[in-house]
């Protein structure tokens, strides 16, 4: 009689981890790749656009630097400064559960689609992202805390001059 109640709690412990792992696998998201592409039905080819999605991706304080959708602006960590015909600063984006490497892969894409030249990367436990443009540069930090939260911090600001 022992023997059976402890496979049946067993089984039910086991079920209950099997469920709890099914539903955090569905709550995580990824960033795809949206390109102005429309969606093609086998046979048939649709000249509409699919409707807007809550998370499709857009521009924030800089009209060259598109953000994924699912990311969070964090206006109280960001810092804007905006002069007569420049601006620069951080921007400061959350999301909880996001997948680095989809983030790291949206910016490559879209960067170089928004005329940004990548200088270099470094990837590892966080990846970070240098652009250029003829007169400034970008940053972009990608990086997951420990709570499972993943940041990125994207800062342009002047390219500097070369002194002689």
């Amino acid at each position: 009689m022992g023997r059976f109640i402890f496979g049946t709690r067993s089984m039910v412990a086991l079920m209950l981890v099997l469920v709890m792992g099914t539903i955090w696998m569905g709550c995580s998201t990824t960033v795809s790749e949206r390109r102005d592409e429309p969606a093609k039905t086998e046979g048939q080819e649709t000249k509409t656009p699919p409707p807007p999605s809550k998370y499709q991706a857009r521009y924030y304080q800089f009209d060259d630097i598109l953000v994924p959708g699912e990311l969070n602006y964090d206006q109280g960590r960001s810092l804007i400064y905006e002069s007569y015909g420049y601006k620069a600063g951080v921007m400061v984006f959350t999301k909880w559960w996001l997948d680095r490497g989809s983030v790291v892969s949206f910016f490559h894409y879209h960067m170089e689609k928004d005329n940004w030249k990548l200088v270099n990367s470094f990837s590892g436990k966080e990846s970070i992202l240098n652009f250029a443009k003829p007169n400034r540069t970008c940053t972009i930090r990608v990086f997951e805390k420990w709570t499972g939260t993943t940041e990125v911090k994207i800062a342009v600001g002047p390219l500097g001059e070369k002194k002689n």
